[in-house]
């Protein structure tokens, strides 16, 4: 069985780059030992998702950290409900019902 080769983001882009300025894409995927189609494919990704590029990386980073925040406020809220248990318990246990 023919093991399946790894590429890196850098080098699938460096490839597709290439493959465009010359405008032969099977040229290009035989000299890296590439299908022609799926340099077609990361091409294709390369078209769809290249303006993400231009995106600013700190809205990115805010909405990654609010997701982060409200997953900790949530974990905090679920220990105060577990804490609030646990003394009501000790309470009802440590005091001897004297009825």
């Amino acid at each position: 069985m023919r093991k399946r080769r790894i590429y890196t983001p850098s080098l699938k882009f460096k490839i597709v780059i290439e493959a465009i300025e010359k405008k032969d894409m099977a040229i290009v995927a035989r000299r890296y030992g590439v299908g022609a189609s799926l340099l077609t494919k990361w091409k294709q990704t390369l078209m769809d998702m290249g303006h993400m590029v231009f995106e600013t990386k700190p809205n990115k980073e805010i909405e990654r950290l609010k997701g982060q925040v409200t997953r900790l406020e949530q974990m905090i809220g679920q220990r105060e409900v577990e804490l609030s248990l646990l003394k009501n318990f000790t309470d009802f246990y440590a005091y001897p019902n004297t009825s």
